[in-house]
Order: structure tokens, then C-alpha cells, then sequence
């Protein structure tokens, strides 16, 4: 299965144009028509998307979705949700793709899935609209385009704002068609998702050979929280309503467990501990196991082995 990290891959893997920025890009579906691959298979990217398909034949799969109502729609995709599509070359309308590092620098936007809870639904449930929506939602589309395809330097303060106004009337059309059951339900199997993804992620982290980013801090939130694109907060929150615990404290659990196994079952040093377990030294290792566990490495080690 393919998995596209960054816009730029997306737009190779479907065969159109690279975007004009790193983390946002937004086309007209006339655009794409003459390269784009009509069929893809299953994938996944690692950004938000929002569209609207004002008409066009085919079938897409989001999800868990594939039953798209007749007529103009409005949809979206979520990271790491599963697409595919068979299409016709005959879609008209808009759709824009933004990532987490476009959403972390935004003022406006840095509280997205707080604001917007719909765009964490694996279902991604798509609106079917009226005329009169169309004309509202298409115009915001046309304006986006405009200012992303201008040459203003503060474009991007412009946009940010038209995207938070999109996605409030999507939210409205959401809140309107979507059975309120249905929709908390699936808002529920998101945050389950996502804490199961992020504990995953802390263990496979700290397994031997795994190859991570220079950019990698173990220890932090905010690292795992870019990793499943999110923001830290919307992380933290969703971990402790879950389990009563930070999301820090799910790290630090899973560190004390590994310091104490190595201390238990191996001969290393405290300073190879201290180094394994990705700590700046051994003294700050040290530091770490005494406040947590009232003892000193050592002492620990002493213990388990009398």
C-alpha cells in the first residue's frame, strides 16, 4: 500500500503537478483531469483534505464510506485514513489539502480538531448541498484559489482565515445531516484510534534498529504528536480523558518499565542505559528513575538481584 507523507508526494503519486507550497495546495478538479490517475488502490496520506464535487462520475472509497449520495457533495479525508477511487475524467469543483506543520504555525487554525471534532471521523461522511450551499461553498473554493495562486505576500493570513470559514459552514452542514448518535459514536472510535496509535507509536519508538528522524525526541509529546499529525493538545486531551493520564505520563510510564528490565536483566552501565533510552546524559537518566521510583539506578539494581 502507498503512504504519502508530504503533499509533494501525493501529487506525484496520482500523476499531477507538484504544489506551489511544502504544506497547503488547493486545485480545481478541470485541473487535474488530464494526467491525474483515474484508478488508484488503496493509500494513505498524512494530511486533512476538504472538497466539493459539483459533478463528475465514479466511485471514491474514504474510509470506511463508499456510498456517495447523488448530485453536488462535500467531503473530506483525515490522516492516515484509507482512500481509493475509479473515477470518470469528468469532475468538476474544488478541493484543498493542508498538513499538521500548516496547521502548527496558524494562529487561527492551531485548534483545529477542538473546532472542527468532524475532521476526526474515520467515516468521513460526506454533505450532499443545496444551490443555494453551492454557490456559498464554491465561491470560498474560488477565493482560496485565488489568493494561493497570487502573489501577495500576505496570502497566507488570507487564506488562513477563508479555510476556518469553510470548515465552519462544513461543520453547520455536518451538525445538521449527521445523526447526533452516529456522529458522537464515531467521534469515540476516533480518540480510541488515536490513543491506540500513539501507544504503538512510543513502543516501536524505542525499539532496537529503529530508524528515526534527526529531528526525533523521544521524550516529547509533541514529537509523537507530529508523527499522527495532530496537535499536542488535541493529543494530551484525548489520552487523559481516556486513560486519567498525560499523554507525558504515558512516556514516562513506558520509559520506567524499559529502565527497569535493562537494570534487571542486563549488565549494561548506567551510562548505556541512559544512552539507549535516548536521555541527554546519564545523570539526567539518573535524576529521572530516583523521582520516579525513590531509588537511584543502582540502588535498583542492587535490589532485584540480592
Amino acid at each position: 500500500m502507498k503512504h504519502f507523507k508530504t503533499i509533494s508526494e501525493y501529487c506525484e503519486g496520482i500523476n499531477i503537478a507538484p504544489p506551489k507550497h511544502p504544506h497547503f495546495d488547493i486545485r480545481n478538479f478541470e485541473e487535474n483531469m488530464l494526467t491525474v490517475h483515474s484508478q488508484m488502490p488503496v493509500f494513505r496520506h498524512e494530511f486533512y483534505a476538504l472538497a466539493i464535487k459539483s459533478d463528475g462520475d465514479g466511485k471514491v472509497v474514504a474510509g470506511q464510506f463508499s456510498n456517495f449520495p447523488e448530485g453536488v457533495i462535500v467531503f473530506f479525508n483525515t490522516p492516515f485514513q484509507l482512500i481509493s477511487w475509479d473515477i470518470l475524467p469528468n469532475w468538476k469543483g474544488y478541493y484543498l489539502m493542508f498538513s499538521q506543520d500548516f496547521v502548527v504555525q496558524s494562529n487561527i487554525l492551531s485548534q483545529l480538531l477542538k473546532l472542527f471534532p468532524f475532521l476526526k471521523m474515520e467515516k468521513s461522511i460526506p454533505f450532499e448541498i443545496s444551490s443555494d450551499q453551492l454557490k456559498t461553498i464554491l465561491s470560498i473554493y474560488k477565493s482560496v484559489w485565488e489568493e494561493y495562486n497570487g502573489s501577495s505576500p500576505d496570502k497566507f493570513q488570507i487564506i488562513e482565515a477563508q479555510v476556518y470559514l469553510l470548515l465552519s459552514i462544513i461543520k453547520r452542514l455536518f451538525e445538521q445531516q449527521v445523526d447526533h448518535e452516529t456522529a458522537k459514536s464515531g467521534l469515540k472510535t476516533a480518540d480510541l484510534k488515536l490513543l491506540s496509535r500513539y501507544q504503538t507509536l512510543i513502543q516501536t519508538s524505542f525499539y532496537p534498529n529503529t530508524k528515526l528522524e534527526t529531528f526525533a525526541n523521544l521524550h516529547s509529546t509533541s514529537y509523537y504528536a507530529q508523527k499522527l499529525s495532530v496537535h499536542p493538545n488535541h493529543l494530551n486531551s484525548v489520552v487523559k480523558t481516556l486513560t486519567g493520564i498525560t499523554a507525558l505520563n504515558h512516556i514516562h510510564n513506558h520509559l520506567l518499565i524499559l529502565s527497569k528490565s535493562y537494570l534487571a536483566q542486563t549488565t549494561w552501565s548506567v551510562k548505556e542505559i541512559a544512552f539507549t533510552l535516548f536521555f541527554d546524559s546519564p545523570n539526567n537518566f539518573s535524576a529521572f528513575f530516583k523521582r520516579k521510583t525513590g531509588n537511584t539506578p543502582l540502588e535498583y539494581r542492587q535490589q532485584v538481584n540480592l
